[in-house]
């Protein structure tokens, strides 16, 4: 679905805009829509940019090597509350969990040691960990929100640990292969922009190296385009079950750590940040490098998203990512999603379900319960029944949203099988106001 006319000038415009205050040399926003990249925004020639072009994801690696370790959690190779250490042994960083390094919620500090990783050629996975000294930690564990590089290349190291296989072998192999993500690579591939720094006074560019940054590349190294980063953000908003269960995408997408707690406009969850904007909240990640910075921003229950890269280290006077967020609320204000036509069911419900149905009581409130075409039902106030509920078993029903997710709704039933109460987590409901609990 293409975007309306007004609405691609004013996204265009917000690109032209901010390339040219930003004295990017070339940049690049892509909306994704219902699983395509349905417009795509440049400004710049240098060099023009594309749909196939690459640019450097920077952090936005970090999303990958996440859904990484929660499919291989979701296999049984790990637990995510197992300490950093049953897997890379000897490490001075004890009681550090996986799931407080995929949150940044460790207390680890920023970077590893030597030089500057993401300007500089990396070593091996020993000569990170040989690096490791107590002084590493920054805070305790989810003292406070902590930002750290750090964590991702030891995350890539317990993924090589526990399957023998190096990271970017197990990325392609079960990620960017099964989501046809064809260009995006470890090193750069032709045709991809050069990153700049550009100068302060007279405009001028630098060039930047383009490192392999060894056992940090969990953390930053992949290179990728428009194209495939669109696909990417449609995963993120739907995600293909043969690369990740969708409830463990969701699970991703639940703070670990809140990083202002001021105002609780932005955390982050298992490997995805967090933003708040007004009502709504869109989880993606930024990323820099030198010579570039990239932006990833969706919001899952649109499926819409945001996409961005530029080969400038940063924007003059602005943020990459703060520019995506603003196209994605830009074209949710101007194109909210249409709703879906109501349609009547083809058939009722079998009778057990039906006999389910209706007004129920609870503490002389009214209530009731919806059967869905799906076979699921839908509880809550009269006009308004938003809970979910999916069958378990006889008489027994599992809530799949809002205060009720997890819990268990069962039906007792009289003498004769009719459904006289409902329990839902000890709170029983009743079909009469005067009928006791």
């Amino acid at each position: 679905m293409s975007l309306a006319p007004d609405t691609a000038r004013r996204v265009d415009a917000l690109v032209t805009g901010a390339q040219a205050s930003g004295r990017a040399p070339s940049l690049l926003v892509g909306v994704v829509r219902d699983g395509a990249l349905t417009h795509l925004a440049g400004a710049g020639e240098h060099p023009r940019p594309d749909a196939d072009r690459q640019y450097r994801l920077g952090s936005i690696t970090k999303t990958m090597t996440a859904v990484l370790v929660l499919a291989h959690r979701d296999a049984g190779r790990l637990a995510l509350d197992d300490p950093l250490d049953r897997y890379l042994p000897g490490t001075p960083l004890a009681p550090r969990t996986l799931r407080q390094l995929l949150g940044h919620a460790s207390g680890l500090q920023r970077e590893p040691d030597g030089p500057w990783w993401e300007r500089s050629a990396g070593g091996d996975l020993a000569s990170l960990l040989a690096g490791l000294t107590p002084g590493k930690v920054a805070l305790a564990p989810h003292a406070a929100y902590h930002y750290s590089n750090l964590a991702y290349g030891l995350l890539g190291g317990v993924l090589e640990r526990v399957t023998g296989t190096p990271w970017w072998t197990l990325l392609t192999r079960h990620v960017l292969d099964p989501l046809g993500l064809t260009r995006t690579t470890y090193q750069a591939s032709e045709p991809y922009a050069r990153g700049y720094v550009v100068h302060p006074w007279h405009d001028t560019l630098r060039e930047e190296p383009r490192t392999d940054t060894g056992a940090m590349a969990p953390a930053g190294q992949l290179w990728s385009t428009a194209t495939d980063l669109a696909r990417w953000a449609a995963f993120l908003a739907d995600p293909d079950p043969g690369v990740l269960a969708p409830e463990t995408l969701t699970e991703m997408c639940t703070p670990v750590a809140i990083n202002d707690l001021d105002s609780w406009t932005g955390g982050h969850g298992l490997g995805l940040e967090l933003y708040r904007d007004g009502d709504r909240v869109y989880v993606g990640h930024g990323g820099s490098m030198p010579g570039y910075v990239a932006a990833l921003a969706v919001h899952r229950p649109t499926r819409t998203g945001v996409i961005g890269f530029a080969n400038s280290y940063g924007l003059r006077g602005g943020h990459i990512g703060a520019l995506a967020r603003q196209v994605l609320t830009l074209v949710l204000d101007a194109e909210p999603t249409p709703v879906a036509p109501w349609r009547p069911a083809t058939a009722p419900p079998p009778a057990a379900l039906a006999d389910l149905t209706g007004r129920w009581w609870w503490m002389g409130y009214e209530y009731e319960l919806r059967a869905e075409a799906d076979g699921t039902l839908l509880a809550g106030p009269v006009g308004s029944p938003t809970l979910r509920f999916t069958p378990e078993g006889p008489d027994r029903w599992r809530g799949r949203s809002g205060a009720q997710h997890g819990e268990i709704l069962s039906v007792l039933r009289d003498e004769a099988g009719h459904p006289v109460a409902l329990d839902i987590a000890t709170f029983v409901f009743t079909r009469s106001p005067d009928q006791e609990p």
